[in-house]
């Protein structure tokens, strides 16, 4: 599906405005975003997080589309279960065969990298045809801002919060994306809702594939992060510039890097504009700053050489026989 903004520009807004999310919050943009590529025909599953409280106080609405709000925990199994009835309605012919209706389940890092996991786990396993969209704000910001698996160590959180004991959360963030990739489903990526046309493209590969797909995409929370609100989309921008949170795909199997940076910037930038890591620009005890970013290097590497390695697959495929 190719991206037309200047049409997308005309579509009605499938998600209104004078919802209640914070002032300067990129989750409605994703959301927007995604919704201008799926289009009207669209079920909606939402976990229970920031944007289900902000856009759906009873008893006003700004879905425009088909909208079920469920528990953190089953946001998967229950958009599996409105996926697989659509397929039985077709079967006996109460929806007409060329009916196209797009699944899509919004999620935050704590509905997904933690509490729902598991649901979430066991329909990529089964082959729903849906499209899975975490937008990562790296906390459980809808409730105080606590640490989720998906926090980067040395933030300071409300459950991990920095002094002189602990420089803030002690974990490494858990590779939500990897998990995805590990199931083997048609197609998996990595978005930043600094680089609109990478996501969109993203969305709309997610919905053609015939099966299940995952899109992990980095939303800056100002109020969790401690950062100004008018900085959110530089700061997505930032993580995919220090490559911090770097631009992929796999599609299936087949690795793509998205986006390379020209001039590669140090994340201690990333970190510095972040008051979650002050203490560290302040008294980096245990030298955080340095492994995050050797994190990110051994990381980059390692998506290069995948990249790589499905380039000379290709070539070897498409090399000719000799003596043909």
């Amino acid at each position: 599906m190719a991206i037309n903004l200047k049409r997308m520009s005309a579509d009605p807004e499938l998600v209104a405005g004078g919802h209640r999310s914070c002032i300067g919050c990129a989750a409605p943009t994703i959301l927007r975003q995604a919704l201008h590529v799926a289009g009207p025909d669209t079920v909606v599953c939402f976990a229970t997080g920031c944007m289900e409280v902000s856009t759906t106080i009873y008893p006003y609405t700004a879905w425009r589309v088909p909208y079920i709000h469920c528990a953190f925990e089953n946001s998967a199994a229950t958009l599996s279960g409105v996926e697989a009835a659509y397929r039985v309605m077709k079967r006996r012919g109460r929806i007409p065969e060329d009916k196209k209706i797009n699944f899509i389940v919004f999620a935050g890092d704590g509905g997904t990298y933690d509490i729902g996991f598991q649901s979430l786990s066991g329909a990529m396993e089964r082959g729903h045809n849906l499209l899975y969209i975490c937008y990562d704000n790296n906390a459980y910001m809808n409730t105080g801002g606590q640490r989720s698996s998906a926090t980067p160590r040395g933030a300071a959180t409300m459950t991990s919060p920095s002094g002189k004991v602990i420089p803030g959360k002690q974990q490494r963030r858990k590779d939500m994306t990897a998990c995805m990739i590990a199931h083997d489903i048609p197609f998996v990526a990595q978005a930043s809702v600094s680089h609109h046309m990478d996501f969109m493209r993203k969305v709309a590969r997610g919905l053609e594939v015939d099966g299940p797909a995952f899109i992990n995409i980095v939303q800056p929370c100002h109020r969790g992060w401690r950062c100004k609100p008018e900085d959110s989309i530089q700061l997505a921008r930032v993580a995919v510039e220090t490559r911090f949170w770097p631009l992929y795909q796999v599609d299936h199997g087949q690795w793509k890097v998205n986006y390379k940076p020209k001039e590669v910037v140090p994340v201690i930038e990333w970190l510095k504009a972040q008051g979650r890591f002050k203490h560290l620009t302040e008294s980096d005890t245990e030298d955080i700053i340095a492994w995050h970013q050797e994190q990110v290097e051994t990381n980059w590497a390692t998506l290069l050489e995948k990249e790589q390695a499905t380039k000379a697959a290709a070539e070897k495929q498409e090399a000719p026989v000799a003596g043909a």
